[in-house]
């Protein structure tokens, strides 16, 4: 699958918008050639073969008509010492839209044509400079939204899970070759022995478990989590919302039922991107608007990683609360008492069963941090950090989960004496499904899939 493209492709490799610097990029064998016919030295001369890894300072010419498009800083990144493992070049032009997209088009009228979204870093792929995990850590390092979830992805780029990975597949192969070869060669070649082939086995299948144990929270710093303020009408829910993101966001009132809309905002807890989701309070009602604030609510709940069940501490738990719980018990919750400036008569006996509860006041502001705290614990459910390696993927996620269960079913099938070519076919399986992750064993239509997911330019 490796390989050398035979095109040259370019494309716009800064953000859309105004800005100090843009940059077009140019990746194949005619990057150079191409980035050259562009280019003029300050004083309008051609810039002879320059030296790789060596910025030229001068002006982007248009080919059509010879007159200078933007000054421009030329850098040549010669294969294989380059993100693409190609020849690259880069043009860094002044940070406009109009800039930008002129100085794409002569690089293609001077015969590179369009990158396709991601094709830069599936050439760095394609050519072994990444394999497939640290070429997927390239997006999330660009998507992420937090010091942890940068802390998570840069340490997959660095190979760290790919090291794990293969670590654990090496371990399988070694011991599929031990048992193919007995296979093989019966009268030369003695099979392990059963108890040796049960504990590599369990060896392997347990690195692959502790890798997957942390899948969970290696999601919630990737994608975030959604954490819904749910409760019925005036207990504070619109004022929590603005206490845990410390600015008056929701319309607050001593009206029941103001919030009538889903408020949606942004914020990170522990290092999570949290989605903190304001709702109308739940009740019965009348009003055309307000119930459908409510059947919003009641969908929100049920996408939500977390409910905040928000009571007013002040009066305790309402027959009204009780109606709610009754509702919301089938999701994970945390009780949030509020109001506990006016006192607090919350007793948790009074609900049926038992729930984690944070005392708090949000308009003085007090326990809002252990409510936070709380939420990153319910949220993580571990002592978990993004310095640790974790899964964070879906797809290796499901890949790992694949092959612990062929892993678990040749173990089954050694110490239950099957035949050696039984216990080969799980191994291959096991090796087969974490292949996949690295890219030793991905099919052409995986990688298509992943790296379709990129923005054009990276």
């Amino acid at each position: 699958m490796q390989g050398v493209a035979d095109d040259t492709i370019a494309a716009i490799s800064t953000p859309p918008g105004e800005g100090g610097i843009g940059i077009v990029r140019l990746s194949g064998p005619e990057a150079l050639a191409i980035g050259l016919r562009l280019f003029r030295r300050g004083d309008g001369s051609p810039l002879p073969p320059p030296s790789p890894q060596r910025a030229h300072v001068g002006r982007v010419i248009d080919p059509l008509d010879g007159e200078p498009i933007d000054e421009c800083v030329l850098t040549w990144f010669q294969a294989p010492h380059s993100y693409t493992a190609e020849d690259v070049v880069e043009l860094a032009c002044h940070g406009s839209n109009l800039v930008l997209r002129r100085v794409l088009a002569a690089c293609l009228r001077e015969g590179a044509r369009v990158a396709d979204p991601g094709e830069f870093t599936q050439r760095a792929f394609l050519n072994g400079r990444l394999d497939l995990a640290r070429a997927e850590a390239v997006i999330d390092v660009i998507r992420a939204r937090t010091d942890a979830a940068l802390k998570l992805a840069s340490r997959q780029l660095e190979g760290r899970l790919s090291e794990e990975i293969r670590a654990i597949r090496g371990a399988l192969i070694g011991l599929l070759a031990e048992i193919e070869a007995a296979i093989d060669f019966p009268d030369d070649v003695e099979p392990p022995a059963t108890e040796a082939v049960v504990a590599r086995i369990a060896a392997a299948q347990g690195a692959a478990e502790r890798l997957l144990a942390g899948a969970e929270a290696g999601r919630l710093y990737r994608d975030g989590a959604a954490v819904v303020i749910a409760g019925r009408p005036n207990v504070g829910k619109s004022s929590l919302l603005n206490a845990l993101l410390r600015q008056n966001r929701a319309i607050v009132t001593e009206i029941p039922g103001t919030t009538r809309d889903v408020i949606e905002e942004s914020m990170q807890v522990g290092g999570i991107p949290i989605r903190a989701i304001d709702t109308a309070g739940l009740r019965a009602t009348h009003d055309p608007v307000e119930r459908i604030g409510v059947n919003r609510t009641r969908a929100q709940v049920e996408a939500a990683d977390l409910v905040l069940f928000v009571v007013d501490a002040s009066v305790g738990i309402t027959d009204d609360d009780r109606h709610l719980y009754e509702e919301l018990a089938h999701r994970r919750l945390l009780l949030v008492g509020n109001k506990i400036d006016l006192g607090d008569r919350l007793d948790t006996a009074d609900l049926p069963e038992p729930l984690p509860v944070v005392r708090l006041s949000a308009l003085t502001g007090q326990n809002v941090g252990v409510l936070e705290e709380a939420i990153g614990r319910l949220l993580l459910g571990t002592e978990t950090t993004a310095a640790e390696i974790l899964v964070s993927n879906l797809r290796h996620q499901r890949q790992l989960e694949e092959a612990i269960a062929a892993m678990a079913r040749a173990a089954a099938s050694a110490r239950d004496g099957w035949e050696h070519a039984v216990i080969a076919t799980d191994l291959n399986a096991a090796a087969t499904a974490l292949g996949e992750i690295t890219g030793e064993s991905v099919t052409e239509a995986t990688i298509s899939q992943i790296f379709a997911r990129f923005c054009v330019g990276k």
